[in-house]
Formats: structure tokens, sequence, C-alpha cells
């Protein structure tokens, strides 16, 4: 099993920047990749960024360009956000797997099997 604690979620302004982390503990060196997923009230789960044990990343169209992930070592993962838009409010989640077939294609949380308590982000116009 993998442990995952998220932080860094806040109250900012639209265009302003947060920095989430994803602290993971554990069986770590199961994980085949890892990834940043949020959901807003009354919406579906959807995924935002992956990152692989290769280091290949993958974004949601919505947030290429302003969203960076990013990982210091298997254990620490982040998610930069910038030009944050109201539509980015969300609980932002953590999650990874062990399986390698969702490092692959879209970002399906269906495929995540580990994940940590969410950590909320609400933007403001």
């Amino acid at each position: 099993q993998v442990q995952l604690v998220a932080s860094g979620g806040d109250s900012v302004q639209s265009g302003g920047s947060l920095r989430l982390s994803c602290a993971a503990s554990g069986y770590t060196f199961r994980i085949a990749c890892m990834g940043w997923f949020r959901q807003a009230p009354g919406k579906e789960r959807e995924g935002v960024a992956r990152i692989g044990s290769d280091g290949v990343t993958t974004y949601a169209d919505s947030v290429k360009g302003r969203f960076t992930i990013s990982q210091d070592n298997a254990q620490t993962l982040h998610l930069q956000m910038n030009s944050l838009k109201p539509e980015d409010t969300a609980m932002y989640y953590c999650a990874t797997t062990d399986n390698s077939g969702g490092c692959r294609g879209s970002i399906r949380w269906t495929l995540f099997g580990n994940w940590g308590q969410g950590t909320q982000v609400t933007v403001s116009s």
C-alpha cells in the first residue's frame, strides 16, 4: 500500500499561482506513475496531469501550458499551477497506480488505486 498526503491548496484570485505537493510513503517502489486529479461540486472527477516513472508527462487539454507536474523523487509529487481560472476551482487529489496501463493514453482516474485525502483550490474572479 502507498499512503499519500496532499497539501498546498488555498484560495487565490484569478491569474494567480499555487503549488500543490503530495508526499508518498509505503510501497513507493511499486508505483508506475503518479497523477493529479480534481473534482468540482456536481462534476465528475477528472484527470489533470500524470507523470510516469520514466518522467513522461501528460496533461489535460484544459491545463496545458498553465500547469506543470514534477517529482522530486519517488516520494514527492508537485503540481505548479499558474494563470489560475475560476473553473480550476475544485478539490485536488494526488493518486498513484502500479498498473502500467494507467500510464498510457488519457488520464483515467479509474486506473489509479491509491488516493490522498485531497486539498481544496478555490479561484475567485
